[in-house]
């Protein structure tokens, strides 16, 4: 009797949830698709939830050790770095980590050697420094907007290398992740942009432009790639147009850059080879593409 009473208040519970979910969808004028939307991020949100985790274990690991680690996220306009960066620092603790999102440099800052506005960001032991965009601004976006002059853009490219060498050999961790994104990719996000009142914001004169300027990007981006993936700071590239394997796999890419105790042995480290790779094969196929287009232009 009690098993039946039992049994009958699970169903009665189920059916008023059922109901509910049935009158907050009507509410909303969800159709199918918005909900197969809404529980596909949620599951998205899960699986990224335990390597978050892990990110916490790394911060402990730099706190006890005193080590200091600094991630810079480049990359196209649209390709996804803040949304990265969200998902890096959700459950982080916030007295160990800083995002750093510099502006325009001051009249000062441009007295000043190039980079020393962001050694002034640079972490002290124990913490993780975030740049959204950082000192390759000048090597991708100030030279094709003529944001600097061609003797900077050269003196940058010549001196970055030492620069990261030396930041590298006296114990900083550096992680240097870019994002890929594809024309037509960039093209559909800025025009979310466009009409979403709530991203907006995010669209300025610079986006506009991005679009139009495309094969001057590939050509910078090129060099950059050509001339500071090295050794000692390698570039990693992450194909960002889906956007949660983009966030995953940046993710997997911070925490294997550190040989931390403690890690879920349950959980696969490993990125997906299809997401994931490395700034020499990334030169690789922009060099077969470069040659492929050569071919084309002879016809």
């Amino acid at each position: 009797m009690m098993d039946a009473l039992a049994n009958s208040g699970d169903q009665q519970v189920e059916a008023s949830q059922e109901r509910s979910y049935d009158a907050l969808i009507d509410k909303h004028g969800f159709d199918d698709s918005k909900v197969e939307k809404i529980i596909t991020s949620y599951l998205q949100e899960q699986e990224l939830k335990p390597f978050q985790a892990e990110l916490i274990n790394l911060q402990q690991h730099l706190e006890a050790t005193k080590q200091r680690m600094i991630i810079l996220f480049e990359g196209r306009d649209a390709a996804g770095k803040g949304g990265t960066i969200r998902s890096v620092t959700r459950y982080m603790n916030e007295k160990h980590y800083r995002v750093i999102a510099l502006g325009k440099p001051t009249e000062e800052q441009r007295t000043q050697w190039f980079f020393q506005k962001y050694v002034s960001q640079f972490p002290r032991g124990g913490e993780i420094v975030m740049f959204d965009r950082s000192w390759y601004n000048r090597a991708m976006v100030e030279p094709v907007f003529g944001f600097c002059t061609d003797e900077e853009y050269n003196n940058f490219m010549k001196g970055v290398v030492g620069f990261e060498k030396d930041l590298v050999r006296q114990g900083t961790i550096l992680v240097k992740i870019y994002f890929s994104v594809t024309k037509e990719i960039q093209k559909k996000r800025f025009e979310r942009r466009q009409n979403d009142p709530l991203r907006q914001w995010k669209l300025s004169e610079v986006d506009v432009q991005a679009q139009e300027r495309w094969d001057d990007f590939d050509k910078v981006k090129y060099e950059m790639l050509k001339h500071t993936h090295t050794a000692a700071a390698p570039w990693t590239l992450i194909r960002s147009a889906d956007k949660h394997l983009a966030r995953l796999n940046a993710i997997k890419v911070i925490l294997n850059a550190v040989d931390y105790d403690g890690n879920n042995q349950e959980l696969d480290f490993v990125p997906d080879d299809s997401v994931v790779i490395s700034g020499a094969r990334e030169l690789e196929l922009m060099q077969k593409a470069k040659l492929s287009n050569k071919g084309k232009n002879r016809e």
